[in-house]
């Protein structure tokens, strides 16, 4: 069985390691890049889990209780997010990828196909995951002294937890896809997943798990035990590989979880081979249909000619084709719900800081939260940016060289991309600046300073991603949310980081000089060390602006197909 399983697998295998070892070859400074920020980000992680975890070890009787809620909230989050990525990706692996039509009509038997595509849906869908697991397990491993055999110990424990959503994730969409055509059933998963997925995160946020870390708020420290003693819910596999890592670092060890995990994880596997077996062929059929997809014409002029019909016959003929294509794509315009989500999580963290409850709040303290408040509201814009902005000239594929043959104008392409989606970001900066702001209840002085950064700001992030995009184009790939981690993705967001701090240091000059006017009970007053920081940040946005887009026009003028 192994054999014969090997042979349907290795072409795909084969042709990852040679596009791996190409790329090594070509652009060896991509790889050391990437695995550098890769290895920052692990330390990150790793130092925040175990500062935590020394803090839970140093408090007698309840610290592995805390220890132990905490992962088991990792590996729930851990375990929502598989089943989610799971059920999207098995739809591409099982019925959209190009390699079905002959693996279907060859002589391959059911099951080793079916696990073949498994296993191929559980690469892709969790390997991010995965590597988020190796820091948090490490230290663990670190703070409790668990010795050279838990790595391996955890693997054993954790692979089951990849196995159980990939399986469940695969039935439910063979189960979908045998009631809707498979290009329907992508883009209503599309919706139903991102809306899981932001009321998801939306209740956890508002079941407010910081209360853990105060005791007081319970009646007495007794139901507080209780409460770190009970599991969440007996019948999830993160409460047993919980209970199972728990019971390896501070005992008692029992078998039973891991049994558990892996009996619930092998038995899967064999009813949704069985579910393979009977309905596959049905939906494999059903796969091959297609969706309806239309914009009625009408319909946008009717909303747009009157909008856009000052702007010339080419930049307007852009935004409206972009406007259709955004809203045609489910899985582009369905992301704006989660990000409604994230935005409203974002303002009741600020609502939810203990400022303004019990003892006031120094006017130092609530000034430089809304200063550094900045910095924060423009790393989110630029995540927004990276996901929206950025791909915007990949998605033309292969139509750019019609584009780039074409007498259109160029320059007319490129604004019109630059303003449909500075001017949403923008709009978006201003509502959470503002509403930020009067949460923290902060001065006019501060008020006008954040507006006008936050305007510059976003002008330039929005010509980064428009920039960098077009220095680093995709077009080879289909699917708009895999061109943001490419190379030139990351390359964006560290441009975008160095330019947030550049212009946090820069205004700190003014701000600190308005804190001490205040605090000495003097008026502001506009000297010329204010004028030239302003200036500066004004200075170093603009050109943010200008050159990534003078960058990015002569680097699309340079295309060739």
């Amino acid at each position: 069985m192994i054999k014969p399983l090997f042979l349907v697998v290795s072409p795909k295998w084969r042709s990852a390691i040679a596009r791996l070892r190409q790329e090594r070859s070509t652009s060896s400074g991509r790889v050391v890049l990437i695995a550098s920020v890769g290895f920052i980000f692990w330390l990150g992680v790793f130092g925040v889990v175990y500062r935590v975890l020394r803090y839970f070890r140093g408090v007698e009787e309840i610290g592995p209780l805390l220890a132990g809620k905490l992962l088991g909230l990792v590996l729930l989050a851990f375990l929502s997010i598989l089943l989610l990525s799971n059920v999207i990706t098995a739809l591409s692996s099982f019925f959209l990828a190009k390699d079905l039509d002959l693996l279907v009509a060859s002589p391959v038997d059911w099951l080793h196909l079916y696990l073949s595509k498994l296993g191929e849906t559980l690469v892709h869908s969790s390997w991010m995951v995965a590597l988020m697991a190796v820091p948090i397990f490490a230290a663990y491993g670190v703070v409790y002294d668990s010795g050279w055999l838990f790595p391996l110990y955890a693997i054993l424990v954790f692979l089951p937890l990849l196995i159980i959503p990939g399986v469940i994730g695969s039935a439910i969409t063979l189960t979908l896809v045998n009631v809707f055509p498979a290009r329907r059933t992508r883009d209503l998963l599309s919706v139903i997943a991102i809306g899981a997925a932001g009321v998801l995160v939306l209740l956890f946020r508002l079941v407010r798990p910081e209360q853990l870390a105060r005791p007081e708020g319970f009646t007495n420290l007794l139901d507080f035990i209780t409460l770190l003693r009970t599991p969440t819910s007996p019948f999830l596999p993160s409460e047993w590989a919980t209970a199972s890592v728990m019971g390896y670092l501070v005992g008692p060890l029992e078998s039973f979880p891991l049994i558990l995990l892996w009996s619930t994880a092998a038995a899967l596997v064999v009813f949704g081979a069985m579910l393979h077996w009977k309905a596959y062929p049905r939906g494999f059929t059903r796969a091959q249909e297609g969706a309806e997809r239309f914009v009625k014409g009408w319909i946008w002029r009717m909303i747009f000619d009157p909008l856009f019909r000052p702007l010339a016959v080419a930049k307007r003929e852009f935004i409206i084709k972009d406007l259709k294509l955004f809203f045609r794509d489910t899985t582009q315009w369905s992301q704006l719900i989660l990000l409604a989500v994230l935005v409203v999580i974002y303002l009741f963290n600020i609502r939810a800081l203990p400022l303004f409850s019990g003892e006031r709040v120094p006017f130092i303290m609530v000034t430089v939260i809304s200063f550094l408040n900045l910095g924060l509201a423009g790393f989110v814009l630029a995540s927004i940016a990276a996901r929206f902005i950025f791909p915007a000239i990949s998605l033309e594929g292969r139509q750019m060289w019609l584009l780039r043959s074409s007498p259109l104008d160029l320059r007319a392409l490129l604004w019109s991309k630059y303003w449909i989606g500075t001017i949403p970001l923008l709009i978006l900066a201003l509502a959470i600046t503002v509403l930020t702001n009067i949460l923290l209840k902060v001065t006019p002085f501060m008020m006008l300073v954040s507006v006008a950064t936050i305007v510059l700001l976003t002008l330039a992030i929005g010509a980064m991603a428009l920039g960098f995009g077009a220095l680093y184009p995709q077009f080879e790939t289909e699917n708009a949310a895999q061109i943001p981690t490419s190379y030139g993705g990351l390359v964006f967001m560290m441009s975008t980081i160095a330019l947030l701090a550049a212009v946090i240091v820069v205004e700190a000059v003014p701000v600190s000089g308005y804190l001490r006017a205040s605090l000495a009970g003097e008026p502001v007053s506009i000297d010329v060390r204010m004028i030239v920081a302003f200036g500066g940040v004004a200075l170093i946005c603009l050109l943010a602006t200008l050159i990534p887009l003078r960058v990015g026009l002569k680097k699309m003028e340079q295309f060739e197909f």
